[in-house]
């Protein structure tokens, strides 16, 4: 029996955007810059789908601990584990 549904699977609420937030991306948001070591929130834009997380860190902290292209690896503790996490800057906020 395969899986039914797929990465977005029961997200409705979570990763929809406010009324008042809809509309074109600003593109300050999707060029911003981080610096290594610098603490970061992760919030879905739900318009742009690419270099999105899973949705079971939305809202978490993290750490930056590398960039890759225009994208960064951020560095979070799932329950004892130490994970990375590739992540596009469109999804992520300053602390």
């Amino acid at each position: 029996m395969q899986r039914t549904g797929g990465y977005r699977r029961k997200t409705r609420s979570k990763l929809s955007k406010n009324v008042r937030s809809k509309g074109k991306i600003a593109i300050r948001k999707y060029f911003q810059e981080f610096k290594e070591g610098e603490k970061v929130y992760f919030v879905a834009e739900s318009g742009v789908q690419t270099g999105m997380y899973h949705p079971k860190y939305h809202g978490k902290a993290g750490i930056i601990s590398k960039k890759q292209g225009s994208n960064y690896y951020i560095k979070i503790k799932d329950g004892n584990k130490d994970k990375s996490i590739l992540v596009h800057p469109v999804h992520l906020k300053k602390v």
